[in-house]
């Protein structure tokens, strides 16, 4: 446990250097264009990867189904 904390906050502490550095020889409009541009990918990213795990025919989907097929059997 002690080493895992120890390689979170040393990969922290590294990204916020790394920021720091590259964010000082860029110019700070162009990394926050940067960095922005990587937060909007990474979030459709993580949107379509949900979106495929609830798709039609996967386990999530059938399972939601059924609930709300349960649901409207026992509050009719």
């Amino acid at each position: 446990m002690g080493k895992a904390l120890a390689f979170l906050v040393a990969l922290i502490a590294g990204v916020i250097v790394v920021g720091w550095v590259v964010s000082s020889l860029i110019g700070p409009a162009l990394f926050y264009l940067i960095v922005g541009a990587l937060a909007i990918a990474g979030g459709f990213y993580v949107y379509g990867r949900v979106k495929k795990s609830i798709a039609p025919g996967t386990r999530t989907q059938r399972r939601i189904e059924a609930a709300q097929k349960t649901y409207r059997m026992r509050n009719r």
